[in-house]
C-alpha cells in the first residue's frame, strides 16, 4: 500500500474513533441505568436490642440495665440478675453489676454492635477502714483501667439506688491510694473515652 493510502486510512479511522467518542459523551463514563453490583452496603450499627416479652426476662432474673459501648458512646442495655436491690447488700449488688459489665456481649448484642471494655478479671470488694461510707474497692486502681471500662463501670453503678450516694460514685483500687468520687454525667456517656470526672475524694 503506498504512503498516501496509509495516510487516508489512518485519517478515516482517527475520524470513526472522534464519532463514536462523540456518541459516548466525550469518552467519559456515561451514567448508566444498568445495575452495578459494588458490594454489600455498609451496615448500620442501630445500637438498638429487639424486645423481650417480660415472662422470658422473669425467668432469667431480676432486670437490670447496663452501660455497654456502641458506636463510641455509652448505650444500656438489659440484663437480668439474681438478686434484688432492694433486699441485698450493696457488695452483692455490686458484685452482680460488675459481673455483668465482664460479661462477654450475647450474639445479639454484638450484632447490634455492643462491646465492653471491663476486664473479666475484674473484681469488686467492699471499703477499707479509713474509707468513706459507700466506698467500693476494685481489684484495679481504676486509673489503670481504660476511660471507657471506668466509665462503664461509674455510669452502671451511679444508675443504682444501692451504690451511689446522689450522682456520685465512690471507688479505690487495691492500693493505699484513697477512694475517689467519680461522676456520671452526659459527657461520661457520650464521649467514654474521656476520663469520668473525678471530683476527688468524698
Amino acid at each position: 500500500m503506498r504512503r498516501s493510502e496509509r495516510r487516508g486510512h489512518r485519517t478515516a479511522a482517527a475520524l470513526a474513533g472522534a464519532a463514536l467518542c462523540a456518541v459516548l459523551a466525550g469518552c467519559g463514563i456515561r451514567t448508566t441505568s444498568v445495575p452495578v453490583d459494588a458490594g454489600a452496603a455498609p451496615s448500620r450499627v442501630p445500637c438498638v436490642m429487639p424486645a423481650e416479652d417480660a415472662a422470658s426476662q422473669a425467668a432469667r432474673g431480676i432486670p437490670v440495665q447496663v452501660y455497654l459501648v456502641c458506636a463510641s458512646q455509652l448505650v444500656t442495655v438489659d440484663r437480668a440478675v439474681q438478686v434484688q436491690e432492694a433486699k441485698a447488700d450493696r457488695l452483692r449488688v455490686a458484685t452482680e453489676l460488675l459481673n455483668e459489665l465482664r460479661r462477654r456481649p450475647t450474639d445479639d448484642e454484638r450484632r447490634a454492635g455492643f462491646s465492653t471494655d471491663v476486664p473479666e478479671s475484674l473484681r469488686v470488694s467492699g471499703p477499707r477502714a479509713g474509707d468513706a461510707e459507700g466506698a467500693l474497692r476494685l481489684s484495679r486502681q481504676p486509673e489503670d483501667l481504660s476511660a471507657q471500662a471506668l466509665a462503664q463501670i461509674v455510669c452502671t453503678f451511679a444508675d443504682s439506688d444501692s451504690l451511689a450516694s446522689g450522682e456520685t460514685v465512690t471507688l479505690g483500687g487495691p492500693g493505699d491510694y484513697p477512694a475517689r468520687g467519680y461522676l456520671c454525667t452526659a459527657e461520661t456517656k457520650a464521649s467514654p473515652k474521656a476520663v469520668p470526672s473525678s471530683i476527688g475524694v468524698p
